[in-house]
């Protein structure tokens, strides 16, 4: 049985309930506190939650172990991904929806969440990362209608090679209502005209209209 994540809050307790919840999934060798404070530009309406990722990675944390080409144990991304599940069940009461925003390798877990469980989720988004290739998860997704996903990135991001890149976007392309900006000069990273560009897409996905 997983251990419980540990998951740092934007909000107290009390100021939670009733609103939105934006699960913020970090990268590789990173943390809650750093993608919290990246996505601090987002919207009061909305609750942030960073889960820590169990891997230890130097002392900063990852969900799970990757190779040069971003390729990953299926049965550690499961287990994972399970995990994330099962805490995201124990808060979703509290909260009318729930979306995912996942940087890095935080994408890869937050797109193999809703390719397992799509209608847990009201939207997704993936920033400077990836979606997992793998034959199973293939033949295990089941995506009746396509989830919202906002896709952020710099064509020139270093990190994230162009396999990766090409595979991706022929998923999302096939697979999802897909939104996709793309940020010249930004590297691996996530930038404040990004966020401004996601609390826009997360507003209209979970909030509706305004009149």
């Amino acid at each position: 049985m997983p251990r419980p994540l540990d998951v740092v809050w934007s909000d107290p307790e009390d100021e939670r309930r009733g609103k939105p919840l934006i699960v913020l999934l970090h990268g590789y060798g990173s943390s809650p506190e750093r993608i919290l404070a990246a996505a601090g530009g987002l919207p009061s309406e909305f609750t942030l939650a960073a889960p820590r990722g169990p891997l230890d990675v130097g002392g900063d944390h990852g969900w799970f172990l990757l190779d040069f080409f971003l390729a990953s144990d299926f049965a550690e991304v499961v287990a994972t991904t399970t995990a994330v599940q099962a805490w995201v069940a124990t808060v979703r009461a509290n909260h009318p929806s729930v979306a995912l925003l996942g940087f890095s390798q935080g994408m890869a877990l937050a797109s193999t969440l809703v390719r397992l469980t799509p209608h847990a989720f009201a939207a997704v988004v993936g920033l400077s990362g990836y979606v997992l290739e793998n034959e199973l998860l293939a033949l295990t997704e089941n995506l009746p209608e396509p989830p919202a996903f906002f896709w952020g990135r710099d064509v020139e991001d270093p990190v994230i090679n162009a396999d990766a890149v090409a595979s991706t976007s022929a998923w999302l392309d096939e697979h999802t209502r897909l939104t996709a900006r793309t940020y010249p000069g930004m590297g691996h990273r996530i930038g404040r005209r990004e966020i401004s560009d996601v609390a826009v897409f997360l507003r209209r996905y979970l909030l509706g209209p305004r009149v």
